[in-house]
């Protein structure tokens, strides 16, 4: 990154524990994205291939509305009594043997990862893919800390042998392409453990087969693992993941001691539950009626998978976002990445012109609401409002109406909005907070379509300078509404 804070080409931001960078980063970030034509065709074609089969596995299910309200239904509820459900969440995991710890935060939660990673004394840990431990700066904690982190998923795998960051939540790799896999599987396996194969090639099924035979040492020889959660389950304590390789069950069952990293909004109360959201999400994330391999694990089994199992309970800004009527059902998301693989924005930039490890529509809702709008002012304008994102929303999280409303917010002045910007927004709300003052605004822009005949509205000083540079402001019309009425009405008399 320059000194100035404009990303180059080369070099995209690192997810951080603050999980943000700068207010204005999208817009310069995006242009950047725009102006790369190799990343366009990536993200294009993956994202078109990704909705097409969901779109096909959606039309199978009759019911899919009604699974969809179910979906939405029994997230609201849970949050409705969160704190008895994670008590009881607590209290069932104790009970067959696992440990609970309770994260306010980021530092919180990195803390005591840390610890019990060196009470078992590991130097290298390996992990199932994880949102939440993205979110939190877990790898970068470790690192610090004398401990290497090691990726297990294939997209997260590339990403890290990259030293790149992910740019979607599902594929974390959609940015690249095969050719450019392979060619970091022959730069840098060699670098930190079993080299690529010689002769490498781009086919999809030998790139897999150099993952494997590298992981799989990491599988035998690492005590420790570290996963994320799709799913608590508070009636039984039981934690589930979802995925499609099976490094997820090689990390879950393998190594003696086993960390999960959840966030408290993954929690559901009963196994019935669970009917409703294995039929939403591997339909709205790959396009599967149902994923390859789902792990499920409850406490502690003697002799059988990990020794010791702890479960970290992240908060890091939830409670702030249930707290908030207007943004709480973005804590309905299951992650599945589809208001990605439709919206229009992010197709055309992909996801590190977000600065977020939340990329996409769900992360332009997010990441404001988790650490602040002042620190993520651009991104809920990283939209059309076209209400695509919306319409394939498993849980029918509003996101355009969210939206809406961050960016009032941002206008208001709680986040870095240009001032220019806020004065025009305070001007205009005094307009039309009464009758008469906005009949006089409206039939003074009759000076307006004089200027417009002259051009002037496509070219206007600032602070009005930044609509028109990008868009023409169109010429108000010859009448207004309300002197058309007026004459309407006073004909209408007439003619009576």
């Amino acid at each position: 990154m320059s000194k100035t804070g404009e990303p180059t080409t080369t070099q995209w931001p690192r997810a951080t524990n603050t999980m943000h960078l700068h207010g204005d980063y999208f817009p310069r970030a995006a242009r950047l994205a725009l102006a790369d034509p190799q990343l366009r065709r990536n993200i294009g074609k993956a994202t078109t291939t990704i909705r097409e089969k969901r779109a096909s596995v959606v039309a199978e299910l009759d019911d899919w509305a009604e699974l969809r309200a179910a979906g939405a239904a029994i997230k609201d509820s849970t949050m409705a009594d969160l704190g008895d459900h994670l008590e009881r969440l607590e209290a069932e995991v104790i009970a067959r043997g696992g440990v609970v710890h309770w994260a306010a935060d980021a530092d919180e939660a990195n803390r005591i990862v840390i610890e019990i990673a060196r009470r078992a004394e590991a130097r290298d840990v390996v992990k199932v893919k994880s949102m939440a431990t993205q979110e939190i700066g877990l790898n970068e904690a470790l690192a610090d800390a004398g401990i290497s982190a090691w990726e297990t998923d294939l997209a997260e795998l590339i990403v890290q042998l990259g030293h790149d960051m992910p740019s979607h939540i599902l594929v974390p790799a959609i940015h690249r392409n095969r050719s450019e896999i392979r060619d970091i599987f022959r730069r840098e396996m060699g670098k930190v453990g079993v080299p690529a194969p010689d002769g490498l090639t781009d086919d999809p099924p030998a790139l897999a087969e150099a993952a494997r035979v590298h992981l799989r040492q990491r599988f035998l020889t690492t005590d420790v693992a570290i996963s994320g959660a799709n799913f608590g389950v508070a009636e039984t304590g039981t934690v589930m993941v979802v995925e499609s390789e099976g490094n997820g069950r090689m990390c879950l069952t393998l190594p003696r001691v086993l960390v999960t990293v959840m966030g408290i909004e993954k929690l559901i109360p009963t196994w019935r539950d669970l009917e409703v959201y294995l039929q939403l999400l591997p339909r709205s994330s790959t396009g599967e009626r149902m994923n390859p391999y789902t792990t499920m694990w409850t406490g502690v089994t003697p002799g059988d998978g990990p020794e010791e199992f702890h479960l970290v309970l992240l908060d890091n800004g939830r409670s702030t976002i249930l707290a908030d009527p207007e943004g709480r059902s973005a804590l309905r998301c299951i992650r599945c990445s589809a208001c990605l693989n439709v919206c229009p924005v992010y197709e055309r930039t992909g996801g590190h012109a977000y600065g977020s490890i939340y990329p996409g529509p769900i992360g332009a809702v997010l990441s404001p609401q988790l650490t602040g709008v002042a620190d993520n002012a651009s991104l809920p304008f990283a939209s059309t409002l076209c209400g695509a994102c919306y319409e394939v929303c498993p849980v029918a999280i509003d996101i355009p109406t969210m939206l809406v409303s961050l960016r009032s917010k941002v206008a208001a002045g709680e986040g870095t909005g240009d001032a220019g910007e806020r004065a025009v927004f305070r001007s205009a709300a005094w307009f039309m907070s009464r009758p008469e003052r906005w009949t006089r605004l409206i039939r003074s822009m009759r000076f307006g379509r004089f200027l417009a005949r002259r051009g002037s509205f496509r070219n206007l000083p600032p602070p009005f300078a930044g609509w028109t540079a990008t868009r023409d402001l169109p010429a108000p019309p010859e009448q207004s509404f309300r002197d058309w009425w007026i004459g309407r009405e006073r004909k209408g008399t007439s003619d009576a």
